[in-house]
């Protein structure tokens, strides 16, 4: 049998060929980390539109259906009253934002 035998001069060239390859990889997965998080921002913003657009198509359709075909007076208040208490909810909420809190980095404290 053969001895492995290292240099010193061989162990440092490969801790450093480590150490690198460990930063490299985690600077590709914040790179990664970033662009998903910006992706995710654009999609939320379509996603949300979708959803609202699909939502508001199917408050009309049901309320045209009730209102054609005569419902009764209960049927058509329901019908009429329960989207607009959602979005009088809604327009409420979003105008009665006062601050605007801006996200805190790393190691920053309140």
């Amino acid at each position: 049998m053969n001895a492995l035998s290292v240099t010193p001069v061989q162990l440092l060239a490969g801790l450093g060929v480590v150490l690198v390859l460990l930063l490299v990889w985690r600077a590709g997965a914040r790179r990664a980390k970033a662009t998903a998080r910006a992706a995710r921002s654009g999609v939320r913003l379509a996603s949300l539109a979708g959803r609202v657009v699909i939502n508001a198509a199917l408050i009309v359709v049901v309320q045209w259906v009730v209102v054609t075909y005569r419902g009764d007076g209960w049927l058509l208040l329901a019908v009429l009253v329960v989207p607009a208490l959602f979005a009088s909810y809604t327009l409420t909420r979003a105008l009665m934002i006062t601050t605007y809190e801006p996200r805190r980095g790393r190691g920053e404290r309140r």
